[in-house]
């Protein structure tokens, strides 16, 4: 995976402090190749509990990120217990990393 161990340490600790301490975390797309280079960090976020602004939430996490991990580009999914099924949500489980 090609982020490194500071780079898991803030995007865990954002999503713990935006979502609560059992947030699952997993990286897919292309920087969970090793052999790949640059691209975005595509992130999946996934709680059981109800998010009451899903919207903010994402918003929340996407700045934090910024602020973390500098200026790239970082593609949020957000699922949490009120939000349908939907194949984006299996793809990142299947090619996913948990953090």
């Amino acid at each position: 995976m090609r982020l490194s161990s500071s780079q898991i340490q803030a995007i865990r600790q954002t999503a713990q402090r935006v979502l609560g301490v059992d947030v699952r975390v997993s990286v897919f797309g292309s920087r969970v190749n090793d052999n790949s280079k640059g691209g975005d960090i595509d992130l999946f976020f996934e709680t059981e509990k109800q998010v009451n602004n899903r919207a903010k939430a994402i918003c929340q996490l996407s700045g934090a990120l910024t602020l973390a991990l500098g200026d790239r580009k970082i593609d949020i999914i957000l699922k949490d217990a009120n939000t349908p099924d939907a194949p984006i949500f299996d793809i990142a489980k299947r090619t996913g990393v948990q953090i």
